[in-house]
Order: C-alpha cells, then structure tokens, then sequence
C-alpha cells in the first residue's frame, strides 16, 4: 500500500484531512508526523501561507520519500491589518488554541460588528516524485467576540458564516467541509490528482 504523508501534528487538522481523505485515499494510506518517527524539526520562516506550505512538504518529502501534503492555514482581519494571518498558530502561544482565540477577541472588540471582516486561508502544497502542486482555499466570514459551538478547532468559535447563519464551530463537520477554506482546497486537489500522478501538474499553481 502506497503512503500518503500530511505534514501536520495538529490534532484538529489531522481529523479534518483523514475524513477528507476517505473520498481519495484508494490504495494510499494516509499517516501524519504524529504516527512517525524522527520527524525533523520544520522551521515556517516563509512570508506567505504559500512559502510555508512548501518548506514543510520539501523537509518532509526529503526525510521519507513519500508523497507529501502540507497546510499551511491562517485567520486573515482586514481591520487588525491582516493579522494573525500567517502567525495564527502561534499569535499568542505557540499552538495554544485558547490562548490565541483569547488574544483576537481582545483585539476585536473594540471593533464595530460590520468591520469585523475576516477571511480563512488554505494553502496546501503536494511534493513527491511527481513534481510540485498547489492548491487554494478561501472563506469569508465575519468575527464574532464571544465563542459560539463546541466543534472544530483553533478561531473556528469566533468565525461566523453568514450563508449557513453558524460559527465553524457549531457546523456539524460535513457542513464545515463543504464550505471551509480546506475543504475548498482539498476539492481542488482531488480534482487535480489524477493529472499530478502522471506529472502532468508539476509547479502548477491550481488556485
């Protein structure tokens, strides 16, 4: 059986990318950094989602030699100039949810409600002995200052979607993929897969 790497030890996106994963997978079986052993330490020092992306597929894919797939996803607010947007994970507290939530809400409410515009971010970047790929996903939503529904991960309670009228955390997670930044992503790659597994997508930006 042939692996499929994704470059996370995020146990809110792993979820997210194995349930995706089922309408793919095939004959691929789908593992992350925290079910291998001696992952090598990944240093995001890119300027974009992008950039990131690329670094942790390139360090992964030349540590095992396997098909690798890495996210690198963010919170953009148009009123907080972008922010945290490629620093999300790490806005507050390195990989501390609750903390990073606390911090944007902080900084929102002194916001008004209809200049609380924001936007999730996907960049998913594919390397293997195919070539490079990249796929892109975006949502728009609203931030809210008080965390609503209990599924989901990261700022998920405070991002509100006005076509479904629910946070991210309160969709069920069909829902939640059918409308997500990642989930927007993912149909783009599969779509794309068959023509990357012939070498036909190398560097090809499927945005």
């Amino acid at each position: 059986m042939k692996k499929i790497i994704i470059a996370t030890k995020n146990k809110g996106k792993t979820k997210e990318f194995k349930n995706l994963f089922r309408k793919l997978s095939g004959n691929y079986k789908v593992l992350t950094l925290n079910e291998l052993s001696d992952s090598p330490e990944i240093i995001e020092n890119g300027h974009s989602f992008i950039e990131n992306a690329t670094i942790k597929a390139q360090k992964i894919f030349q540590k095992y030699g396997q098909i690798t797939i890495a996210d690198d996803s963010g919170l953009v607010v148009d009123a907080l100039g972008g922010r945290p947007g490629i620093y999300s994970a790490r806005y507050a507290s390195n990989h501390n949810d609750q903390a990073n939530l606390k911090k944007v809400i902080e900084e929102i409410i002194p916001i008004p409600q209809d200049k609380r515009t924001a936007h999730f971010v996907t960049a998913l970047v594919t390397i293997g002995p195919q070539g490079k790929m990249t796929n892109t996903g975006q949502v728009n939503g609203i931030l809210l200052d008080k965390p609503l529904g209990n599924n989901g991960f990261g700022y998920d309670p405070i991002f509100y979607y006005p076509p479904l009228e629910k946070t991210f955390a309160q969709m069920s997670e069909n829902e939640k993929n059918q409308v997500s930044h990642r989930g927007k992503a993912m149909k783009k790659l599969f779509t794309a897969w068959p023509l990357y597994l012939k070498g036909e997508m190398n560097e090809n930006i499927n945005l």
